[in-house]
């Protein structure tokens, strides 16, 4: 069944860019990406707005066409409603009528605001290209990613958030234009004095890979070989909630349902049994291993690959193998 066009659709898809120290997220190359099929299926072009990024060029690699460059250091610190408000401006100095944001936490945070703003209605966690423009269809995970829904967006204005790492980098070079913008900075109710970041280290959100530990590693001792493994594989680190309750590692790495969210490539789960929770949190992310010694812990029914054994033994033998690999290439 092919894609019925709407031809109401005459002006640019705007995406919104995101970034973090004048350098664009990963997050930011797949919703252009998207945004770039979406544009081709309506038959236009795509806009970016780009925040406090001094070359704006690599976006055209990603098939935008236009970049609305804001530069003013007001915008420095993320505030939701701010910069909801600022994206408003942009879609209605472009006239769009659909907008593209990620699946980020602070994109999950500004995009609800943002359509209180349009009127628009907003589909979260898209994981695939629309399957029709009229009426305007999307795909998206329910029951706890067990299942897809495919949902109409019947708004005139549309928000799109895309799940990480469902759509990926698509490489469509383009010629982008930059075209400076200047918005109305609103003041916000929320003063922000300090945002501390790890450093050096692969983020939850932009993480193919993620690798994770529980209480099955029996202390915050035993953690080296979860930083090495992840090391070795590019991969980011991160833990079950009793581990991070303990206070084993930091609150920032506890993923799952009441935790961060995990859409990764990879999933790597040791030493974790396997909570409704947790698992409930993590089932977007395409390939789930689990290590443990118990066989008949939850986390067995909903992995893709498991491993009955003892983590202190497996994950030293499989750090081995891949480094081995590794010098191969």
């Amino acid at each position: 069944m092919g894609i019925t066009k709407n031809k109401e659709y005459i002006m640019s898809v705007l995406v919104y860019t995101e970034s973090e120290q004048g350098h664009y997220k990963k997050a930011a190359l797949e919703v252009a990406s998207y945004a770039k099929a979406v544009a081709d299926q309506l038959g236009t072009t795509v806009t970016a707005v780009s925040i406090n990024v001094a070359n704006t060029s690599t976006l055209g690699n990603y098939g935008v066409d236009k970049v609305l460059n804001i530069s003013n250091t007001q915008l420095e610190k993320f505030s939701a409603s701010t910069y909801a408000n600022v994206i408003k401006q942009a879609a209605e100095n472009e006239s769009a009528k659909v907008i593209i944001v990620s699946s980020s936490a602070d994109s999950k945070y500004l995009a609800p605001l943002l359509a209180v703003e349009l009127n628009a209605g907003y589909a979260s966690n898209v994981v695939a290209v629309p399957s029709n423009t009229s009426p305007f269809t999307v795909k998206r995970p329910a029951f706890t990613n067990k299942a897809f829904e495919n949902i109409q967006i019947n708004t005139e204005v549309k928000i799109i958030g895309v799940s990480n790492n469902a759509y990926g980098l698509v490489e469509n070079s383009s010629s982008a234009s930059a075209e400076d913008f200047a918005p109305t900075i609103l003041e916000s109710s929320i003063n922000v004095e300090s945002v501390d970041k790890a450093t050096d280290k692969v983020t939850i959100a932009d993480a193919e890979i993620v690798v994770s530990g529980g209480r099955g590693l029996k202390g915050p001792e035993n953690w080296g070989m979860i930083e090495e493994l992840a090391e070795v594989l590019g991969a980011a680190t991160a833990c079950s909630k009793p581990v991070s309750d303990l206070g084993w590692r930091p609150h920032a790495e506890h993923v799952g349902q009441t935790g961060k969210p995990v859409a990764s490539n990879l999933y790597i789960a040791i030493g974790i049994s396997g909570a409704i929770q947790h698992l409930a949190g993590i089932n977007a992310s395409k390939v789930k291993v689990v290590i443990n010694t118990d066989p008949e812990a939850p986390f067995f029914k909903a992995a893709d690959y498991g491993v009955v054994g003892d983590a202190f033994q497996v994950v030293p033998e499989l750090i081995e193998k891949l480094k081995a690999f590794k010098s191969q290439q």
